[in-house]
């Protein structure tokens, strides 16, 4: 088994923890920072909680992995991608809340 993620199961297992409630508008559709922007205008979330702050880092080194995933899998890599996936179980408790 790989010990990292790549950048397309990552972000299809963060919108998995995100979308596991029902939003009352919309659910996320993408990372994309306007993707996220939407997302919490449409639905009424804080812009301050702790999810939408994940969502944004979760983001950002999702951007990271896209632009490495031309390169040999390196250390740096491998643990950006565990990040992302423990960053994805915080989305997912962080989501539970609302």
């Amino acid at each position: 088994m790989y010990d990292f993620l790549n950048r397309v199961d990552a972000q299809r297992m963060v919108l998995d923890s995100v979308n596991r409630q029902p939003w009352e508008r919309e659910p996320l559709m993408s990372l994309s920072r306007k993707s996220i922007d939407r997302w919490v205008e449409c639905n009424l979330i804080d812009r301050q909680s702790d999810l939408v702050s994940l969502l944004f880092i979760t983001s950002e080194k999702l951007f990271f992995l896209a632009n490495k995933s031309q390169e040999q899998i390196t250390e740096d890599y491998k643990s950006l991608s565990r990040e992302v996936a423990d960053l994805s179980f915080k989305i997912r408790k962080a989501a539970e809340m609302y």
